[in-house]
């Protein structure tokens, strides 16, 4: 059983899946991407836009920030063959959080809660698009390499 072929891919893909977690570009993306996420969940008691006309975005953010911190911070396990469809997923939650001012609290009459939303919606996507270029250079290696090109 130990020799059958499933059982050595399956062995092989967790051993680059690792390889791939522990590079220092991939743990790096992770722990931001999880600050930008718990950040932007916190962001209305930080900022201070959590009360008055901006419940609806506060409650967004928070949501938001829960969801992103999830998918982008290995929340799911060490799912690297799946890491880049989560990626585009956080890259959506980053460009939702640009446009979520606008959408969910309407008139923005403050410049704190766009300035706030745009500058962690920015890096939410850029960081979304860091690790999904390194899935997908894992993707394309064959299930090897990862977030900083480990080979095995």
């Amino acid at each position: 059983m130990e020799t059958h072929p499933d059982i050595i891919d399956i062995r092989q893909r967790h051993e680059a899946a690792e390889r791939a977690a522990t590079t220092p570009r991939a743990q790096a993306i992770e722990m931001l991407a999880l600050l930008t996420g718990l950040y932007l969940a916190a962001s209305p008691w930080i900022v201070g836009f959590n009360g008055g006309g901006f419940t609806r975005l506060a409650v967004t953010n928070l949501i938001t920030g829960i969801g992103y911190a999830l998918l982008m911070s290995g929340g799911f396990g060490r799912a690297y063959d799946r890491m880049h469809s989560m990626a585009w997923a956080a890259c959506v939650l980053g460009a939702w959080t640009i446009v979520a001012p606008w959408v969910v609290a309407g008139d923005v009459d403050t410049t704190r809660t766009v300035v706030n939303n745009i500058i962690t919606g920015a890096l939410a996507l850029l960081l979304a698009l860091a690790a999904s270029a390194g899935a997908a250079k894992r993707s394309a290696k064959g299930g090897r390499g990862g977030f900083g090109g480990a080979e095995r």
